[in-house]
């Protein structure tokens, strides 16, 4: 897996639920760490970037997907929302 940067890849940072209850963090080095509710680091793992597409391999082993669109991360059922640098 290639180690991402913020100034390579335009898809790392936060991506939140429109309820805020799901936070999404893609990290620059090629990690993820997602809250749920009050629960922080409710899974953790490693993610991919092919295009538009995400691969995610979490910490135990479960793997999930999904890709990318006009600004939205639809993932595993949700839609997530690119947090503004003002929140």
């Amino acid at each position: 897996m290639h180690e991402l940067n913020k100034k390579s890849h335009s898809y790392v940072g936060m991506w939140v639920t429109s309820d805020g209850y799901i936070r999404h963090e893609l990290l620059p080095d090629g990690r993820y760490d997602e809250a749920r509710g009050k629960r922080k680091s409710a899974y953790q793992g490693k993610y991919t970037i092919t295009g538009n597409h995400i691969d995610y391999l979490d910490d135990t082993g479960f793997t999930a997907d999904g890709y990318f669109q006009e600004g939205v991360l639809y993932h595993a059922g949700m839609i997530l929302y690119r947090e503004s640098k003002d929140a």
